[in-house]
């Protein structure tokens, strides 16, 4: 009772930027002044900035940087994402527990978040360094399409992520083939999507989400290449505001790529975040290294470049750098 009742009062300031007198709290919720006080105080301990004046009331100045459950649904309206999201503190990592969930006939469109993994995955079986302050999390799909056009689901979290990042931080948000968010020429987001198939469709789609939100401090080998939003901003920022419309941006996305199965209703916008475009990419592959002039995407997601001669070609897997003031990154 106390915390439902501690939660209508933080509702009640939030709803306004304004003060809320103590006798409008007391009428509302049928609670004395001592009692309202008493809930003050905790919201106080709980790290809400509340100020409070005579003859006034009380308005909340700041909230703390929570991320669970209820904070995340508080700020994101979708239809079928997320309806199932389940906060660990902490977990080894975030897409392995949706494997687990999915294969025990999970929900589509769970979501599970977490403040610090300690075994975080990277591409190609690298691990990924996830610190507590950061938004770790990993979305379960079911989605009934062909094998082989699993990998184009990363590139529309990519676009969700670019997006949310964009319109909470107002920082230009830029995509860099085919799924590293950056901000400022660094990466601020790593996504991993991982499948389960058998030989022709796919059972389950994991995508793994991790953005770089109140980390101040990065590892020497990645201080020069990587950036937070907190850092761009100069502020921390609630997590829950920007995960919530991570989850709304990638829930538009995905709609729109399984009515085609593909990229050709999105392959425009993507473009106009993609920082590869018009520019010249040295392209890693297995027999060796080039360099070409990358022209957008297909509608498949595949890489479009073009040599000296005007030749094209499509790169659907592979590193690919773009070059920068300080050479490829």
């Amino acid at each position: 009772m106390g915390n439902l009742t501690r939660e209508n009062i933080l509702n009640m300031l939030k709803t306004t930027n304004d003060y809320v007198s103590g006798q409008e709290i007391c009428d509302t919720l049928g609670l004395s002044r001592t009692a309202v006080w008493k809930h003050i105080k905790a919201l106080k301990s709980d790290g809400y900035e509340i100020s409070s004046v005579n003859n006034r009331g009380y308005r909340l100045e700041s909230a703390p940087d929570i991320l669970d459950e209820k904070v995340i649904k508080d700020n994101m309206k979708t239809s079928w994402l997320g309806k199932d999201i389940i906060y660990l503190p902490e977990t080894d990592s975030t897409n392995t527990q949706v494997k687990r969930i999915a294969e025990n006939g999970g929900a589509h469109g769970t979501v599970v978040v977490t403040d610090k993994q300690t075994a975080g995955k990277g591409r190609r079986g690298r691990g990924w360094i996830s610190p507590s302050g950061n938004c770790y999390f990993s979305i379960l799909l079911y989605p009934d399409i062909k094998v082989d056009r699993a990998s184009m689901i990363t590139l529309v979290a990519a676009m969700a992520v670019a997006g949310a990042v964009k319109e909470y931080s107002g920082k230009e948000t830029f995509i860099k083939w085919p799924n590293d968010v950056v901000v400022n020429g660094k990466k601020i987001c790593g996504i991993l999507t991982e499948s389960s198939t058998d030989l022709e469709y796919i059972q389950y789609v994991v995508v793994g989400i991790g953005i770089n939100c109140n980390q101040k401090n990065f590892d020497e080998d990645i201080t020069n290449t990587a950036t937070s939003v907190a850092l761009e901003m100069e502020h921390d920022i609630e997590r829950g505001k920007l995960l919530g419309r991570v989850l709304e941006l990638f829930e538009r996305y995905y709609d729109i790529f399984m009515k085609t199965e593909d990229l050709s209703e999105l392959k425009d916008e993507y473009n106009e975040h993609l920082i590869n475009i018009g520019r010249e990419v040295k392209i890693i592959e297995k027999d060796g290294e080039y360099v070409k002039k990358a022209l957008g995407i297909d509608e498949s997601g595949a890489l479009i470049v073009e040599d000296e001669n005007g030749s094209q070609d499509y790169i659907i897997s592979g590193e690919v750098s773009v070059r920068g003031l300080y050479g490829y990154v």
